[in-house]
């Protein structure tokens, strides 16, 4: 007789209450291993893998790719009992996907020790009788409810031989099942998406799954391309970006894909066509409320100063031939943050935070200076931990780690809390400088601008040199117009003459 074990969404965050399932690691009938991973989800602040608590054999994924489940909702049911065995040509553990990370299982927790008591979330008000309570990896406890799904992008147009437009719905794939309700989705959710067709000239069956990270699927959905359809040239057999591009390229040559059309003289009347809607969710829904609550709760003010960048720029290329910075990406942004660091030393209150409870202001002794970085999900400000304590050559190992972490959609909630101040680096966007939003919890924020060649009057003569504009954005509560200027002065004058930051320091 089979055993069937129900793995409930967990609170991977801080007081999380509902994640998006981005990609399934494993398919019904596949063996699976204690620490395997199952399933990407993505959060209001990161992507996560879940690795499975249990070993035995995939029963049912009770949640699809693309659906929204609320934090204490099972996902999959996972067959445990003595003797299960996967079907013959079923994948092994770690064939598809990442391997699994080196972590404990997670553990059901009995239920008189669930946050929140007896009577927190059982649907029958308070009995879990007949089934486990999920552990809670991170905060407050869980809270069981519902699961939406996403709704459908704009399906590609395909233009008929008379020249009249059409859309046509996706096909699915030979032999996939179609999609049935879940016992724990609402009577009024919409139908879930087909699973995903296999690699073409790949064997038939779960392991056969499309492999492409979440980035290249959402390119694959806005240009109109199946992935289904594509050969990956990545490791495995994984599609990357530019298979998704040569695949949209040869689409554009055979025929209209949605978007804008130029110098057509005409336009499709049709909705579709002519408007995309995009579901705010995850990390820009997250993004965005705190962006509004900052800037409608700190009474921003923000000056700036534009300095001569030459003797930095120097100061970075020479340190890139010194031993200590061998194999490290060594960037202007590095003197950027050590003088920010100086001038916080020099101006405590400026790494501060207002508490309205306890009407306090919290001034901090150390610095976790976060980095703001734009990624295929949104904008995210992880945050390097007590950088005021790091030398030189290892500041610049950590800002180089937390950039390919958040680029690579791998940076974790740990990495996206507890900042204490940040640094926007809006020029590589090739603009001078912008007017940064404070990061909630914060006092200050500096917007480092692009460098460029300007005219500029240096020792009493007119001369090109290397010239950016510094912002910097306090919270008005804490930080007056004094104090903000002297911090900005102090950080200037350091990117005109590095030398200072040793005699400040």
């Amino acid at each position: 007789m089979s055993e069937l074990k129900q793995f409930k969404l967990p609170d991977v965050g801080e007081g999380l209450t509902e994640a998006d399932i981005v990609k399934w690691h494993v398919q019904p009938g596949d063996a699976v291993a204690i620490n395997q991973v199952l399933v990407e989800i993505e959060t209001a602040k990161s992507v996560v893998e879940l690795p499975s608590p249990y070993a035995g054999v995939v029963a049912d994924l009770l949640v699809p790719e693309g659906a929204t489940a609320d934090v204490g909702t099972p996902i999959i049911a996972v067959d445990i009992s003595p003797g299960s065995t996967a079907p013959a040509g079923a994948s092994e553990p770690g064939m598809v996907g990442s391997p699994a990370p080196k972590i404990e299982p997670l553990a059901a927790a009995p239920a008189d020790t669930t946050a929140g008591g007896p009577d927190s979330g059982a649907p029958d008000g308070g009995s879990a009788k007949g089934e486990e309570r999920q552990a809670v990896l991170v905060g407050y406890g869980v809270k069981l409810g519902t699961t939406k799904r996403r709704a459908r992008k704009t399906t590609p147009i395909r233009t008929a031989a008379n020249g009249s437009a059409s859309v046509v719905a996706p096909e699915r794939p030979a032999g996939s099942p179609a999609p049935t309700a879940r016992p724990t989705a609402t009577a009024t959710a919409t139908a879930a998406p087909p699973m995903a067709a296999p690699v073409t000239g790949a064997p038939a069956g779960p392991a056969a799954a499309v492999l492409a990270k979440p980035p290249v699927r959402k390119m694959a959905r806005d240009l109109g391309v199946d992935l289904a359809t594509l050969t990956g040239t990545g490791p495995q057999g994984s599609i990357t970006r530019d298979d998704v591009q040569q695949a949209a390229t040869g689409l554009a040559t055979a025929g209209p894909v949605p978007g804008l059309v130029l110098g057509t003289g005409t336009a499709d009347g049709s909705a579709a066509a002519r408007e995309e809607r995009i579901p705010i969710r995850g990390v820009r829904k997250h993004t965005a409320a705190a962006m509004s609550a900052s800037a409608f709760t700190a009474p921003h003010v923000t000056e700036f100063l534009q300095i001569d960048m030459t003797e930095t720029m120097a100061a970075t290329a020479r340190m890139r031939a010194i031993p200590e910075f061998a194999e490290i990406r060594v960037t202007p942004l590095l003197l950027v943050a050590r003088a920010l660091m100086v001038a916080v030393a020099r101006h405590p209150m400026i790494n501060s935070s207002w508490d309205e409870d306890a009407q306090e202001i919290v001034v901090r002794h150390y610095v976790n200076l976060g980095i703001a970085a734009t990624t295929d999900r949104g904008l995210i400000v992880p945050n390097i931990r007590d950088a005021h304590a790091l030398s030189l050559p290892g500041l610049a190992r950590a800002l180089a780690e937390l950039t390919e972490r958040a680029r690579s959609g791998k940076a974790t909630p740990s990495d996206l809390r507890g900042g204490t101040i940040t640094i926007t680096n809006v020029g590589v966007f090739g603009v001078d400088t912008g007017t940064p939003i404070l990061t909630p919890g914060e006092a200050a924020i500096l917007a480092f601008g692009r460098v460029r060649d300007a005219p500029w009057v240096h020792e009493g003569q007119l001369a090109v040199r290397k010239v950016t504009t510094l912002a910097l954005s306090f919270d008005h509560r804490i930080v007056d117009g004094d104090l903000g200027s002297a911090v900005l002065r102090d950080i200037g004058a350091m990117l005109e003459d590095p030398l200072r930051m040793l005699a400040w320091s």
